[in-house]
């Protein structure tokens, strides 16, 4: 049972095919044999008995191209010297009629074994035209590996050699067709196309190609059709103008773009532009269309029309009649031919798009075969036994040079030589080359532009669904089209840069700024208050000022330290005041200059530490003050154990205490840093100190508490004698502060500058200077200039009598 198995495959495999009498077009015998397989009549629709089929010229002018190649090597006596080339040559106008011809081609006594034996003489076969019956017959071939060359099957497909293993052709693939067509509309910056493409394996490769190709571009499809006998071509047109197209590819064979430019025609469609593939670009008829020049501008791709040396003779020599010299073959494809009616002109003037590539196949076989046959100058080694796949193997490394080109393919079997034209339809009626394109590094697309005559009057025609924003502006997406955008302008702070992303407006780094509408940003300004600044300098005069009046002040209480006015002023607690107003001005030289960190603390700290002890100590003073003339006599108790346990000193360590540990947790959890302030100005940096108001606020709460307290109790005592002050002098100190300190927050709402920090340091000094000028400084007065009022007697009088007024 295991061995019969492969012989119940062959079984299966193995059948013969009744051959009705062979459809050959033209047959010539040889050594070796080639299939041609050429469209020379087009079928559009299920096959009639009595209707006749449209006869394509330029496929007929292939035809006789591949007939004249074969001769001329069969002449000449370097190239297969001794050895003769026949051909068989098939009109593949419908599968249906055709099939049974290429079968009969690759039969042997009218049997197709796969594992028996080949075609003695076939070496290879030429064609077919289209991709689609290209991909019908390709598998016959394929099989046993018998080369086939296409001239005009430019499908993707082909490529894949896993599929098509002995496939090769000389046309160039629909992959540079379209990249031609893509490095076309980024010349011209047409961003919103419509892609008309034929309905087959052709059309289908070369739509996906051209999406996948524009993915990562500009190019929008804003309108895609596939084109066969039963399209709607007024409702395409119609949708096409609906949606603003002005440029359309046309990606389908030379019968279709006829069809297609009829109906525009009819439907009177003007200012377009048409890009045509290499498969009509050439066309000789419809460039002499009545109403042609109506439908717009013509743009084409287009294989070079290389003149092949001696092919007119041939044409002439050759009998037009020829064609149907056999009565048997005059129905062919239902078609009965008037071959009266073909001249040698005719021929010759037909669209020559693939007649090089004809050439090429058929020289590229004659190479191989050359090579097969280890030919010399003279003769073949006519001993050895040629197989197809021998043929393909010399094929794939074919290099020759053809008419001043070199032929030779690439791994896939797809060419890898020459240039493309730019075509132009002109008004006369003819194809203008305008530009070329080339198939090998740098790659460049060349094209005149002053050459093409648009139908717009001399400017290049537009097609875009937005127009370009302005400068400065980005696009937003409108609909699924990215070609379809509104425009927004950029705000302050960001930039546009529309090579990168035309489409986000990117934000400025800190260290930079932009005006509205920006393709770039500027670096910012960086300020902050120089020691040299002029206010700077002033307020550093005025700390050490303040400093040197301390001192003085020191010296004269301590020279007068017994006398009434110093021992009702504080005694001893006026040197530790002058002392912590000294300490704390040390904070105003910190606000100038760059700041850093250290400098971002000591803007703070000697100020909230020390100025603390100042506001204590005016606290116990005001206590001692209302205590003594209005608690003593009525709380004896009270008065007797502050002066027991010193309560005024008290105070002030515990105060000053609780203010230090509040100063360090503060800034052991979030210490003042330096801080870039970019949000007040667009284009500079104001560099300042950034603080935690979490942090510091419990400290800056205390000191405020403080000072209230002692408002209060100084204002307690507003009552005393009008000549004994010191509640009168504290009250207005720190009525003083307070003002200081709430004009300088209203300020720093309002303005962030740089002189934000000049106005603090400011503030600090007024505070210290405050105490120094309305509590010091008239005593110290009255010590110099009016030495009668500091006496004990003139203490005690004072006294005395505001006593007897309360008593009253």
């Amino acid at each position: 049972a295991c061995t019969s198995l492969p012989q119940t495959f062959q079984i299966m495999f193995v059948y013969k095919f009744v051959v009705s009498p062979p459809n050959i077009r033209f047959q010539l015998d040889g050594d070796y044999l080639l299939g041609g397989l050429f469209d020379i009549h087009h079928v559009s629709s299920p096959l009639r008995l009595d209707r006749p089929e449209p006869f394509i010229l330029s496929s007929y002018r292939s035809f006789q191209v591949m007939r004249f190649a074969v001769e001329e090597i069969n002449n000449s006596t370097s190239l297969l010297p001794n050895i003769s080339v026949g051909y068989i040559l098939f009109d593949q106008c419908s599968d249906r009629y055709s099939f049974p011809s290429m079968l009969n081609l690759i039969s042997v006594a009218g049997l197709l074994d796969p594992w028996g034996d080949l075609p003695k003489n076939l070496m290879a076969v030429i064609g077919s035209y289209t991709s689609s019956k290209t991909m019908s017959v390709a598998p016959l071939f394929m099989m046993d590996l018998i080369p086939m060359i296409s001239y005009s099957a430019s499908a993707s497909a082909f490529s894949q050699k896993k599929a098509y293993p002995s496939f090769l052709r000389t046309v160039h693939t629909n992959k540079d067709v379209i990249e031609i067509i893509v490095r076309i509309l980024k010349h011209f910056k047409w961003h919103w196309v419509a892609f008309l493409y034929d309905d087959n394996s052709y059309g289908d490769d070369g739509r996906e190609l051209f999406i996948r190709k524009i993915q990562d571009t500009e190019i929008c499809l804003a309108y895609t059709k596939g084109l066969d006998h039963q399209t709607d071509y007024p409702r395409i047109f119609r949708q096409i103008n609906t949606l603003r197209v002005h440029v359309i590819i046309v990606f389908a064979s030379e019968w279709m773009a006829e069809v297609l430019f009829e109906s525009a025609i009819q439907q009177n469609v003007t200012n377009k532009v048409w890009l045509a593939t290499d498969a009509w670009s050439l066309n000789r008829k419809l460039p002499k269309t009545k109403g042609i020049r109506n439908v717009g501008t013509v743009l084409g791709v287009a294989a070079p029309a290389t003149t092949i040396p001696g092919f007119s003779d041939f044409v002439h020599s050759a009998k037009a009649v020829a064609l149907c010299e056999n009565a048997e073959q005059e129905t062919f494809c239902n078609q009965v031919f008037n071959c009266s009616g073909l001249s040698a002109a005719d021929v010759i003037d037909a669209d020559p798009t693939f007649s090089f590539t004809v050439y090429a196949a058929v020289y590229a076989i004659a190479h191989a075969l050359h090579k097969t046959l280890q030919c010399g100058a003279s003769s073949c080694n006519d001993n050895m036994t040629v197989y197809p796949h021998m043929v393909l193997a010399e094929l794939k490394k074919s290099n020759f040079t053809l008419l001043n080109q070199t032929i030779h393919f690439d791994e896939n079997g797809d060419p890898n030589y020459g240039f493309y034209l730019i075509v132009f339809w002109n008004h006369n009626g003819d194809v203008q080359e305008v530009g070329y394109y080339e198939f090998y590094p740098p790659f460049r697309l060349v094209i005149n532009n002053t050459e093409i005559r648009w139908h717009t009057n001399g400017e290049v025609p537009t097609s875009v669904c937005s127009q370009e924003c302005p400068i400065g502006h980005k696009k937003k997406p409108e609909g699924i089209h990215r070609c379809c955008f509104n425009c927004e302008i950029c705000q302050n702070g960001t930039f546009i840069n529309i090579t990168e992303d035309p489409y986000t407006c990117v934000s400025c780094t800190d260290a930079e700024w932009s005006a509205e509408g920006s393709t770039s940003c500027s670096l910012r300004v960086v300020e902050f208050v120089p020691f040299t600044d002029t206010g700077a300098v002033v307020l550093t005069v005025a700390a050490w000022a303040l400093v040197g009046l301390n001192l003085a002040v020191s010296v004269l209480f301590a020279i007068n330290f017994n006398t009434p006015v110093v021992r009702s002023a504080g005694g001893p607690m006026c040197f530790l005041i002058l002392i912590c107003l000294t300490l704390s001005s040390l904070s105003v030289y910190f606000y100038f200059g760059q700041p850093t960190a250290a400098s971002c603390i000591l803007r703070f700290l000697p100020f909230l530490l020390f100025y603390i002890v100042c506001l204590a100590c005016f606290v116990v003073r005001s206590f001692q003050i209302v205590c003594i003339f209005k608690i003593a006599a009525k709380l004896p108790k009270l008065y007797s154990w502050w002066m027991k346990y010193h309560g005024q000193w008290l105070v002030i360590t515990v105060s000053f205490a609780i203010q230090a540990l509040l100063l360090i947790i503060g800034y052991s959890y979030d210490p003042p840093k330096p801080f870039n302030e970019t949000f007040w100005y667009r284009d500079k940096i104001v560099l300042g100190c950034d603080i935690n108001l979490n942090a510091t606020s419990t400290s800056v709460i205390f000191l405020s508490s403080l000072c209230f307290l002692c408002f209060i109790f100084s204002y307690m005592g507003k009552d005393l004698p009008k000549n004994y002050n010191e509640a009168k002098s504290i009250t207005f100190c720190l009525l003083l502060l307070i003002l200081t300190w709430i004009a300088f927050a209203t300020v720093y709402l309002l303005y962030n500058g740089t002189y934000i920090q000049t106005l603090n340091a400011l503030a600090i000094l007024s505070s210290l200077y405050s105490f120094l000028w309305w509590y010091f400084i008239p005593k110290c007065l009255i010590i110099i200039f009016q030495p009668q009022r500091n006496t004990q007697q003139y203490f005690q009088g004072l006294i005395q009598s505001y006593t007897k007024t309360i008593s009253q």
